[in-house]
């Protein structure tokens, strides 16, 4: 072969190796995990499709996992099974962050990228979060609270106290309350995980009257509002503000029959699609060292948060998001 025809030869493989080389960049032996709690709800199947959506386009291989209850031990326990199978990465809703914190920063220091969404641990190793500005969220039901009681009333929460996105969301309702001092937060209602425990504390508020009547119920998580406006139902009382959280068909329907006012619209599918990709992103372009705190480093490779947004959904928009969810088959 002459030597005009080698120098050919070699500089097309120069320029095709790496168009080659970037199309198999991804493999199905690549594993991502995404770890929540009562991953049986609406939401987190939600968040699931939108996991392995991500998972597809990249040609990778994806599973959520977790409790099919509010666990955060059972949650605990199935991060720590998942970081023994040395995967890809691994993005996390953390439901006790006081538990998981020792367990992401192990996952870190053994090298395996963790991003949090959708519920934070800011005091962990995590690079970073991906969610629901849930200060925000709180503050946005509380204006719509305060300005449907005309700055007065009863107000109790049903929530599960501790988890991180869900104090959150109550501090943002208190923030705005401080600027109402006729509305009074009477009772905070700890579901347990259980939102079927809902329902009946929900009978005994309605029954309260007089000065204790409650006017108006919120919940802070996707469950309970169901299990609270079935309550307001049953008991004909029809005439209590009732607030939810998050746009699965069911909260959406009772928004548009009149028996829930409004509830909180987060994004659980677009989390986790990002969540998968920015995952892959590290794992294919390692940053080292990976366990620092990256939160106060104005170099930092990582954004500290990455905020999906948060909006309000009442009768005047609920047909157009119930729309939608039939048009993405969810």
């Amino acid at each position: 072969m002459s030597t005009a025809k080698t120098r050919v030869i070699v500089g097309l493989l120069a320029g095709v190796l790496p168009l080659l080389a970037g199309c198999t960049r991804h493999s199905k032996s690549e594993q991502y995990y995404l770890i929540a709690t009562n991953i049986k709800l609406p939401y987190w199947q939600t968040a699931g499709a939108g996991f392995a959506k991500a998972a597809a386009e990249y040609g990778v291989t994806a599973e959520m996992r977790g409790p099919n209850t509010f666990d955060p031990q059972g949650e605990v326990n199935e991060f720590k099974a998942v970081v023994a199978r040395k995967p890809a990465g691994i993005l996390v809703s953390v439901a006790n962050s006081s538990l998981m914190a020792p367990e992401i920063d192990a996952a870190v220091a053994a090298g395996i990228p963790v991003i949090t969404m959708d519920s934070d641990s800011p005091e962990s190793k995590r690079l970073y979060f991906i969610g629901t500005n849930n200060l925000e969220a709180g503050r946005l039901g509380g204006h719509r609270l305060a300005a449907k009681l005309n700055g007065k009333g009863n107000v109790v929460f049903f929530t599960n106290p501790g988890q991180p996105n869900l104090d959150e969301r109550m501090k943002g309702y208190k923030d705005v309350f401080a600027m109402y001092p006729g509305i009074k937060v009477v009772d905070v209602f700890d579901i347990k995980g259980d939102p079927a425990t809902a329902m009946d504390k929900a009978k005994e508020y309605l029954a309260r009257a007089g000065a204790d009547r409650v006017d108006a119920l919120v919940s802070l998580e996707s469950a309970s509002g169901r299990e609270v406006a079935e309550a307001v139902k049953r008991a004909l009382a029809g005439d209590r503000l009732l607030m939810s959280m998050d746009v699965d068909e069911a909260t959406l329907q009772l928004v548009k029959d009149g028996s829930v006012d409004s509830t909180i619209s987060q994004k659980p599918y677009s989390m986790a699609f990002l969540g998968l990709k920015g995952l892959d992103d590290i794992h294919h372009y390692p940053i080292k060292p990976l366990a620092q705190d990256y939160g106060l480093d104005p170099f930092a490779p990582f954004p500290a948060f990455i905020d999906t947004g948060v909006s309000l959904v009442d009768r005047s928009n609920v047909e157009a998001i119930l729309t939608r969810r039939e048009e993405a088959g969810r």
